[in-house]
């Protein structure tokens, strides 16, 4: 069984700063490519940025410059620095990966996703 548990979001005023954290826990193998999406109300559900186990970023064009993604292979964690936020960074942030269980005879790779974490960006 394996989970992702987001952590960090809440309310900041426009300008702030928040970072968010998400470790993946569970009968891990391997980790590729891990990230984060986000969705706001009545819209689908947006690529913020992912980050390969190389360490290999990329991002929307809409937080380039202002969000940093990182991870630490070793602790199987990604976070997500989030800096000069913007109204209209206001949504649920999920964290994604790719991950590789395996046992003595077989493996499989999935895509996991995390519960959510509400970030607001208000005054």
């Amino acid at each position: 069984q394996v989970q992702l548990v987001e952590s960090g979001g809440g309310l900041v005023q426009p300008g702030g700063s928040l970072r968010l954290s998400c470790a993946a826990s569970g009968s891990i193998f391997s980790i590729n490519t891990m990230g984060w999406y986000r969705q706001a109300p009545g819209k689908q559900r947006d690529l913020v940025a992912t980050i390969t186990s190389g360490g290999s970023t990329n991002y929307a064009d809409s937080v380039k410059g202002r969000f940093t993604i990182s991870r630490d292979n070793a602790k199987n964690t990604v976070n997500l620095q989030m800096n000069t936020l913007k109204p209209e960074d206001t949504a649920v942030y999920y964290c994604n990966a790719r991950i590789t269980t395996a046992g003595d005879t077989w493996s499989k790779t999935s895509t996991y996703w995390g519960q959510g974490t509400q970030v607001t960006v208000s005054s």
